[in-house]
């Protein structure tokens, strides 16, 4: 009998499940066979699952719910396993902890020995402990908030699995308003890095991400200001989302623009000291930080990393703006490319920046990113490497075939289209 795509689809969510639920058992190997393994299992069927929900127009909304709810059951296995011990999470809980106790998290250094009483055995092994928090202030609000409700990396687990679950939510809201079938929902929920990166380590992005959704959602309903504000929201958790200014422009109102930089601005406004601009290490992340940066490190051997950082971003507007020219009013690729552009060219690429790119990955255009998302993940390799006494860099093999994947990807589409279009003019000429 003939497997239909509803059949395979559920074979390949049991597969996803049990590769992932092994991965979440092995979370503290982190870099070792045992983690990649079956994390690599898990990603040929997550591929195989786009194939599928590539080629099918529709799935019944029973095979939907039965996809939701297979990666609810392997987020809740991350969920339960500790993250590493110098994990960003355990940054987060400080912030949240000093904040609560009238301190600045932009000032303050944690490893500063008169600040040791402030320390707990889930801040004790926060990693740069040289160094004050780079993260902004909508991300210092949701750290404060959340450790005022139960100070732990488990209560944060638990609200960026809270995050997640939301992003499905808006998420099915917006095809819905858009006509898109509902089971592209799922190239967002079985993608292994939300397993890892946000049930797993735990990574603030998460809530960024759900906020930049938000946005796209209000923009679809023609609710400007919820848009705008929303959007100043996600950049006031990350600044990535900030080079896709160009795709809100004249679809939001000067005065609903206004309310959002307001409101950005408000947020700053309990950390501002004598004048100051509160910006933390963002300086010291730039100048310094080095991970999976094979262009930053290209260009910044001719000059500053300041320069290189501020010509990321303007790479991302320029995508931005040119897909503002090409693409559809709201189409999701439009929101993608301008951030995994920017991201290409930055100074830091860890495989949680990628959670940004998730929502907005469901076209043919956008397969490349979906398979960085993929294969990104061996850069955890990295982790097992600094157990072992060896250097905090991506050893040059992964690099390759990290990018190398993306640009055959990328190659693939390209000549697909110049086939196809070359296909077209052909029978034109034909018919005339």
């Amino acid at each position: 009998m003939k497997l239909t795509p509803s059949h395979r689809l559920y074979g390949l969510g049991a597969i996803l499940l049990v590769a992932l639920t092994i991965c979440s058992r092995n979370f503290s190997r982190i870099g070792e066979p045992s983690f990649f393994i079956p994390l690599a299992l898990a990603s040929v069927a997550y591929l195989l699952a786009i194939r599928e929900l590539f080629s099918t127009p529709e799935f019944p909304r029973r095979v939907i719910i039965f996809g939701l709810a297979l990666s609810a059951l392997w987020q809740i296995q991350f969920l339960r396993m500790p993250p590493g011990l110098d994990d960003d999470i355990h940054r987060y809980v400080w912030d949240g902890r000093v904040q609560r106790f009238g301190y600045d998290p932009y000032v303050v250094v944690p490893s500063d020995p008169a600040l040791a009483g402030l320390h707990t055995s889930e801040t004790r092994t926060l990693n740069n402990p040289e160094v004050p928090s780079p993260y902004p202030a909508g991300a210092q609000l949701f750290f404060r908030v959340v450790t005022a409700i139960h100070e732990s990396i488990f209560a944060l687990k638990v609200a960026f699995v809270l995050c997640d679950l939301a992003i499905v939510l808006v998420l099915l809201d917006v095809l819905r308003c858009t006509r898109q079938g509902e089971h592209w929902v799922l190239t967002y929920a079985w993608n292994p890095l939300l397993a890892t990166d946000v049930a797993g380590s735990g990574h603030i992005d998460i809530v960024g991400v759900l906020l930049l959704l938000v946005s796209v959602a209000a923009l679809v309903r023609r609710w400007r200001a919820v848009a705008a504000i929303s959007f100043g929201l996600a950049v006031a958790v990350k600044f990535l989302p900030i080079v896709l200014l160009p795709l809100y422009w004249k679809r939001v109102r000067m005065r609903d623009a206004a309310l959002a930089a307001m409101v950005l601005g408000l947020l700053y406004v309990p950390f501002f000291n004598h004048g100051r601009i509160p910006i933390g290490s963002l300086g010291t992340y730039v100048q310094r930080f080095r991970f999976n940066d094979p262009v930053f490190a290209m260009l910044e051997r001719m000059t500053a990393p300041q320069v290189v950082a501020g010509l990321a971003v303007l790479v991302g507007f320029l995508t931005a703006i040119w897909m503002r020219r090409k693409s559809a009013e709201g189409s999701a690729d439009t929101f993608a490319w301008p951030m995994a552009a920017s991201l290409f060219c930055a100074p830091v690429v860890y495989p949680w920046y990628l959670l940004w790119l998730l929502p907005f990955i469901r076209s043919t255009s956008t397969v490349p990113i979906i398979i960085w998302t993929l294969s990104i993940i061996p850069t955890y390799y990295v982790w097992h490497l600094r157990t072992v006494g060896r250097p905090w860099l991506v050893p040059t093999w992964i690099m390759v075939m990290e990018y190398g994947s993306v640009a055959v990807a990328a190659a693939i589409i390209a000549l697909r289209r110049i086939t196809r279009s070359a296909a077209l003019q052909c029978s034109a000429d034909r018919v005339e």
